[in-house]
């Protein structure tokens, strides 16, 4: 079962904000399904005008024309907004690049990849390069001679660093290639002078600096060296996490909600980084055990879904009464770009206390296991071991296997032991459950789709961190475990559950769906190898196992599928489900005349599966193995399985063909010795 790992070509850590994949493509249907379109073209023209006055107003318009409108923001960057507000950003005229980087942040967090990768082509990155020299002068101004600047100007070059700081964030995330180009700013040591001067910089300016280090050090070398480089680095980090609430005032409340975040991007930098180097007097500290799992716990179970849900609908149908923001725009009385109502704050407010729940599922999920080097070689002499002992021919091929078996034993990175791990459970199903808002409806967009965005980025979260769980424990497997039984019943059933409100019936702009089943799959197996004889199949559960496997075109959901079907085809009193399976997993095989349609790696999983499942001969459902002559079937596809496996380019896939060659060699020798037995 393949763990929940980071893809290096698509780097980004949360979902779309406001999704436009419900849209038909194309600029036409943008336009048709705007209810803005008339504006667009007046706001791109006063980006060019010769008044700033009119290019601020422009700017400024276009944080307001996007809110929570993909038809609308799609329409802009088909005009080349992006273009447009990238210009603006060397403007003459500071009011101006300001209120460009206010719109170009929102367009990046609204927007997610696409627009991100359209700006990195464009080359912001040239103007932003000039701004950090400069926002790092007036920082420090303002904390040696805080009198040096009024306090509003103070806050203007705050709200633009955190701005600025955002982003990088999101760049960061767009690919290994504008990542390369962040490299070269050497940002570490900026961003972390924002967490050190905290007490005297507003929360949000140093949680956009929190959340940019965050990224920088997922995964990425060059960031972590440079962090881990200072013991005041790794000092400070630690002061935050370990800090009390000292939010005091009637904005308590809201400064607590943000210190939390910022205490749990302060947990995911050290996660990142961890071990913590020793000359930081730190280096003895578990972060996972001690900081990863005792801060990150409460916070997810700190908010209920349901409740938010419903706070959120209410606030939507309060919003509804309040006069459009854009009816407010004029050149005379020109807005800010986070000119909100007290409505849209508490609106957003949820919002951010979601992501920190997602965030620190995030985080949690990293901690729960972590994957092999895939390129790591077995210890001298641990591979000739085993294949001296022809009893240990499967335990082999799992320890060869690719990173989508299910026995591929985690790494456990010091952050955690599998004792920890069963309190994490609980919280994690009640967060995998959805509610009224979690995905946008068959036609349309949500009610409120960042609302929407984030909770059914919980619940991918959620599902990834017990996929996780479940296999650090299934790879330290104990007898308490195995006895709890009940237990293994229950999270299957919840998980089944879950994905029963989910539903089969998958329309555009619901992909996320999609992900919930493809994850949840995962579980299942998960689940099923710990409780391996123990779970009932369901004979409903069994054909929605079987029909993903068919439709799916992704080798590794096809795999995840083969791998719970092998697990439930395991109870012994299951003879006609044993036989359905067993069946399904034949169809998988080639054939003396052609070859298998589902991929080489499902192919190598379902002959891992049936010898697997048929090992023991004196099992009640080994009768359908011999009524249905197996063996022959087996006979029939060993050629079909050798070029599949010769055809594996050891090169590029050295792990598939290692497992690939042991399950060719185990497949012979499985004949053989079926063939041997007598009855």
């Amino acid at each position: 079962m393949g763990k929940s790992q980071k893809k290096r070509s698509m780097r980004r850590h949360n979902p779309m904000r406001v999704p436009d994949s419900h849209l038909p493509k194309g600029l036409e249907s943008a336009a048709s399904s705007s209810p803005k379109n008339e504006a667009v073209l007046p706001i791109i023209q006063k980006l060019q005008s010769p008044d700033a006055a009119e290019r601020k107003w422009a700017c400024v318009a276009v944080s307001n024309l996007i809110q929570n409108d993909p038809s609308t923001r799609r329409l802009l960057q088909g005009k080349n907004v992006v273009g447009a507000l990238i210009t603006r950003l060397s403007d003459s005229e500071e009011e101006v690049w300001i209120e460009a980087a206010g719109a170009l942040r929102n367009l990046c967090i609204d927007g997610g990849y696409d627009i991100c990768a359209e700006m990195y082509n464009k080359n912001i990155l040239a103007p932003l390069k000039t701004f950090v020299p400069k926002i790092s002068t007036a920082l420090s101004q303002f904390l040696e001679s805080p009198k040096t600047a009024p306090e509003n100007a103070q806050q203007v070059v705050y709200e633009f660093t955190e701005n600025v700081n955002t982003i990088l964030w999101c760049l960061s995330e767009t690919s290994n290639k504008a990542l390369n180009a962040i490299n070269q700013i050497n940002l570490v040591p900026f961003l972390m002078s924002f967490l050190a001067a905290r007490a005297k910089l507003p929360i949000a300016t140093v949680t956009a600096a929190a959340q940019c280090l965050y990224v920088l050090t997922d995964d990425n070398q060059p960031a972590i060296d440079e962090l881990r480089s200072s013991a005041a680095y790794s000092t400070c980090l630690l002061e935050i996490v370990r800090s009390e609430d000292t939010a005091k005032g009637k904005d308590k409340e809201v400064i607590g909600d943000r210190l939390t975040t910022l205490k749990v991007l302060t947990t995911g930098i050290l996660s990142n980084v961890s071990p913590l180097p020793p000359t930081s007097g730190a280096s003895g500290v578990d972060v996972g055990k001690e900081i990863v799992l005792p801060l990150l716990q409460p916070v997810v179970t700190s908010v209920s879904l349901i409740e938010s849900s419903a706070l959120a609908e209410s606030l939507v149908a309060k919003l509804a009464l309040e006069p459009p923001q854009l009816e407010n725009l004029s050149l005379k009385g020109t807005p800010k770009s986070d000119h909100r109502s007290d409505t849209e704050v508490e609106l957003e407010r949820l919002e951010n206390k979601l992501r920190t729940i997602q965030l620190a599922l995030e985080i949690l999920t990293g901690a729960c296991a972590t994957l092999p080097d895939p390129i790591s070689e077995p210890q001298e002499g641990e591979l000739d071991a085993e294949e001296d002992d022809e009893d240990n021919d499967a335990q082999l091929e799992e320890d060869v296997t690719d990173d989508m078996a299910l026995d591929d034993v985690p790494l456990t990175n010091g952050a955690t032991t599998t004792r920890h791990l069963p309190a994490l459970v609980e919280p994690l199903i009640t967060l995998i459950q959805p509610v009224r808002l979690s995905f946008p409806p068959a036609a349309g967009q949500s009610s409120h789709p960042p609302t929407t965005s984030v909770l059914s980025a919980i619940h991918v979260s959620a599902l990834e961190c017990l996929n996780n769980v479940f296999l650090s424990l299934s790879a330290s497997p104990t007898a308490e475990l195995s006895a709890a039984s009940a237990s293994g019943k229950q999270v299957w059933d919840s998980v089944w559950a879950t994905l029963g409100s989910v539903g089969t019936e998958i329309a555009r702009g619901q992909e996320r769906k999609q992900e919930m089943w493809e994850i949840g799959v995962g579980v299942l197996w998960g689940v099923g190898n710990i409780w391996k004889g123990n779970l009932v199949p369901n004979e409903e559960q069994v054909q929605l196992l079987i029909q993903l496997c068919n439709s799916s075109s992704d080798p590794t959901v096809r795999v995840k599928c083969i791998g719970t079907l092998e697990c439930l085809a395991q109870h012994p009193q299951s003879i006609d489900a044993n036989r359905v399976i067993a069946m399904h997993l034949l169809s998988i095989l080639p054939t003396t005349t052609a070859s298998s349609t589902y991929g080489t790696e499902p192919l190598i999983q379902a002959l891992s599966a049936l010898i697997d499942i048929y090992s023991d001969e004196n099992l009640p459902y080994d009768v359908n193995f011999r009524q249905g002559n197996f063996v022959q079937r087996l006979v029939d596809s060993v050629e079909g399985v050798r070029k599949a496996v010769r055809a594996i380019d050891r090169r590029k896939e050295r792990d598939l063909k290692l497992r690939g060659e042991e399950m060719r060699d185990n497949l012979v020798a499985f004949i053989k010795y079926r063939k041997a037995l007598r009855f």
